[in-house]
């Protein structure tokens, strides 16, 4: 009844940049924190960046000053706008949201990820 929808992956040369965007639909109430996470092939998911709903973000050490996250609540979307990109930032990119169909509880629901290849 909820699906998270993913876009914007893609192959980038070095030092280039990427717009991630994760819309969520269907039976929603609100949502509350939006996150960004990553998979690199043999490595543990990572968190990257996160959001609240009234806008106050924070980074993985690794991204800092490189990635921005922002959240348009009217689209019920999330967005990661990585710039400077390393070969070290290829991964799979999944979203994940705090939805809220309910005004007490809520469930996390993952988007089914897309593939961030940096390389040259």
């Amino acid at each position: 009844q909820v699906q998270l929808v993913e876009s914007g992956g893609g192959l980038v040369q070095p030092g280039g940049s990427l717009r991630l965007s994760c819309a969520a639909s269907g039976s929603i109430f609100s949502i509350g924190a939006m996150g960004w996470y990553r998979q690199a092939p043999g490595k543990q998911r990572e968190l990257v960046a996160t959001i609240t709903r009234g806008g106050s973000t924070s980074y993985a050490d690794s991204v800092k000053g490189r990635f921005t996250i922002s959240r348009d609540n009217a689209k019920n979307t999330v967005y990661l706008q990585m710039n400077s990109l390393k070969p070290d930032d290829t991964a799979v990119y999944l979203c994940k949201f705090e939805i809220y169909r309910t005004s007490y509880a809520y469930i996390e629901y993952w988007g089914q990820g897309t593939q961030v290849t940096v390389s040259s």
